[in-house]
This record gives structure tokens, sequence and C-alpha cells, in this order.
């Protein structure tokens, strides 16, 4: 499943293009927004699916799952195709350490309740992705 995130994600959501208009500029018109403040439509959700990124390294880390380093490499690979540095790859990076950290904070073994939240926080993901790229691929 890791791997079918990624995949959707590289092949189908390539960074955002910032269209710009070309038209005289006045005295009077305020300079555009830096690229920072301007967001893809999408940003909330891609925020989403970081921190349940975060979560699945964390809790299939604790789980012994075959993968365990998959999740790390998936974000990791999200990074690369959204946010090659900046502000944006900041708060993608923060996402996933909330979504590791709060689980790290109350599951120290692994549980039948750690592995019902790999299961929902898996279907999540895919949910995530699935309306992502039905909405945003061209």
């Amino acid at each position: 499943m890791p791997r079918l995130l990624a995949a959707l994600l590289i092949a189908l959501l390539p960074a955002p293009a910032l269209a710009q208009a070309t038209r005289p500029a006045t005295p009077a018109a305020a300079p555009p927004p830096p690229a920072a403040v301007l967001q893809a439509p999408y940003e909330p959700q891609l925020m989403r699916l970081a921190e349940i990124m975060g979560a699945l390294h964390y809790l299939r880390t604790l789980c012994r799952a075959p993968e365990t380093g998959a999740w790390r490499r998936e974000m990791q690979a999200l990074l690369d195709a959204e946010a090659a540095g900046g502000e944006r790859r900041e708060r993608l990076t923060q996402s996933f350490n909330r979504g590791y950290a709060g689980f790290e904070q109350t599951h120290r073994t692994c549980t039948d309740a750690a592995r019902l939240a790999t299961r929902r926080y898996i279907d999540e993901g895919h949910r995530i992705v699935v309306d992502i790229t039905g909405r945003y691929v061209n």
C-alpha cells in the first residue's frame, strides 16, 4: 500500500504551477503575494497526508512490519515531488513529525489498537490520494 500512495503522488501530483498574467504594472497596483503565501488548493489534504505518513512510520516500526522504513521513504518522495525547499517543506515535515509524535506518546507496544489505527490511517491516506488525484490531476 505505501508504494501505491507514493506512485500516485509522484506520478499524478506535479508541483503546482503559478500562472502569472502579463499586464502592465500601475503605480497603484499592489505587488503580487510572495510565492510562499500561494498554496495549492489541496494543501490541507497534503498536510493531513504527511501527518498520516508520520503516524504510520511510527506504528509500522512499533509493530515490526517488514517495511519499517517505507513510510519515511514515502514522505521523502512526497517532499521531493511537492516541496523542494522553503516554508512548505517545513510545514510538511512538521505535519509528519506531529503524526509520529502523537502515537509515540501513547503507544509503547504493538497492540490491537495500534494495528487498527494503522489500517484506518492507510484507508484514510488512500482516500486522500484518490480525492486529490481525482480533483486536481489534468
